[in-house]
């Protein structure tokens, strides 16, 4: 994938759209501030209830989603283990929700053109987290509580309160993508 990382950034989300721009496909970065999980199923959910004219369970604008759904919780902790999901999953519904204000999705794997033209049209990005480090991951995680679905399990959406979340930026608002072969970064 990556030969090096270009830069290292540490962020306090929100972002601005000037930050947003300021970031390059194969950056590093840290993440600190509120995201919310959100998979195929709640992904599905949140679509239909646009497409009926209604609001979906929290502000979409400028927000961060993580494909994930955690593994059960121990006691004293406050999340289980909770690794990127496959993000082609929700190609289908990011375009709606980009277009709706969400600024950054975080899973892992490539994403289609669709994905990628709505995120340069947009000022989005698209972050890539390590799979395999679900256990890792989830110290970053300061708190969690869930806000919608819960019917759907470890698929409900969660807000999440993070600090020190790692990823590296897949897809840049500048249409730049780590995955594409003939891409800069690669």
């Amino acid at each position: 994938m990556l030969s090096s990382i270009r830069k290292y950034r540490e962020l306090t989300i929100p972002l601005t759209d000037e930050v947003i721009r300021s970031l390059s496909a194969g950056d590093s970065v840290s993440l600190s501030g509120v995201i919310y999980t959100a998979r195929d199923a709640a992904h599905k959910r949140m679509v239909e209830m646009l497409e009926r004219g209604e609001d979906i369970p929290f502000d979409s604008e400028g927000c961060v989603i993580y494909y994930a759904g955690p593994s059960p919780t121990r006691p004293g902790a406050v999340i289980g283990s909770i690794g990127p999901t496959t993000s082609a999953r929700m190609d289908a519904y990011s375009p709606l929700l980009i277009r709706r204000g969400l600024k950054i999705m975080i899973g892992k794997g490539v994403r289609n053109d669709a994905v990628k033209r709505a995120l340069a049209g947009h000022c989005g990005l698209y972050m890539v987290s390590i799979g395999g480090a679900a256990a890792l991951i989830s110290r970053s995680v300061k708190s969690a509580s869930v806000i919608a679905f819960p019917d759907l399990g470890t698929e409900a959406i969660r807000r999440l309160e993070v600090e020190n979340f790692r990823a590296i930026i897949a897809i840049d608002s500048h249409g730049h993508d780590i995955y594409e072969r003939n891409s800069y970064c690669i």
